[in-house]
């Protein structure tokens, strides 16, 4: 095979890879889950990246702008960007309610449509993690970073309970395509440190909790994460003709649940499911 002929097979492959993803975050709800679930996490990012009024902000893999409204309404020049536009628009219509303003591009985390340097803080939350090849997207949030802006990144960790979720889920999704890798890897700090190098100063990584009391018990976690969130729904869809692994599956999803459960509810299977899901907090400097 010839050299353009692999190149043209590389960029079809990567082409429909990113045609999946696309699609499964479409699956659902997720912008329920952001806004019913985890609502805080776009502003703890903000307030760690001490965004202030008139900067230029990029949001990468912003989903429905759980951060980037919360940069908007703290008086931020804002561009929202994700690759799947059924989330922008769900975006578009909650910064409308909250009466925040800011730009929404679709764009690929792996290809950023932006100048070098064009903004003086680049983050994403829960974000960035999911594009499937992680130096790809690091060195295009470096790229679009001026020297000496922020970069800001708050991913969940692998030890934490949603990456004990994806390690769950594992066994019965399908193999993933040659070079993706895990997305919780983003919540580990030397991972993240790697991928970043010597391009950024003033590093500051910690491990945080927060904490979910939305469902009353385990498997009602696992129900509305069957319903609202992709890649739980595509799981259960790769294995939806065997009523065993899906029966199994759900076993799973709310054992896990159960023994990560520490409230009024732990068990007893009463009162009020209450998880501490661990996310990596990241915040540096772009090297002048």
């Amino acid at each position: 095979m010839s050299e353009a002929s692999e190149a043209s097979e590389a960029v079809e492959a990567d082409r429909a890879l990113k045609a999946k993803h696309r699609a499964m975050w479409a699956l659902g709800d997720y912008p329920a889950v952001a806004a019913e679930v985890i609502p805080d996490l776009g502003p703890v990012l903000v307030r760690a990246c001490g965004v202030r009024p008139g900067e230029r902000v990029l949001d990468i893999a912003a989903g429905s702008g759980n951060a980037a409204v919360a940069a908007a309404l703290a008086g931020a020049d804002v561009v929202a960007c994700d690759l799947t536009p059924e989330l922008l628009e769900a975006g578009r219509r909650s910064a409308a309610e909250r009466g925040a303003k800011l730009e929404w591009r679709e764009a690929d985390a792996e290809a950023l449509p932006f100048a070098d340097g064009e903004f003086d803080t680049v983050f994403s939350c829960v974000g960035i993690m999911f594009a499937p090849h992680h130096q790809v997207s690091a060195d295009e949030l470096v790229r679009v970073c001026r020297p000496g802006g922020t970069i800001g990144l708050l991913n969940w960790t692998p030890e934490g309970f949603i990456g004990r979720m994806f390690a769950t889920m594992k066994p019965y999704a399908p193999p993933p395509p040659p070079g993706a890798q895990p997305p919780p890897l983003w919540g580990d700090p030397d991972h993240v440190r790697a991928l970043l190098g010597d391009r950024v100063t003033d590093v500051d990584a910690r491990r945080q909790p927060v904490r979910i009391d939305r469902f009353d018990r385990p498997e009602a976690f696992r129900d509305y994460f069957k319903s609202h969130y992709g890649p739980t729904i595509a799981t259960y869809r790769a294995i939806a003709e065997d009523p065993d692994r899906v029966a199994a599956l759900d076993r799973d999803l709310a054992d896990l649940a159960r023994r990560h459960d520490h409230g009024a509810g732990a068990g007893a299977g009463a009162g009020t499911t209450e998880m501490d899901w661990e996310y990596l907090l990241f915040t540096a400097r772009k090297r002048g």
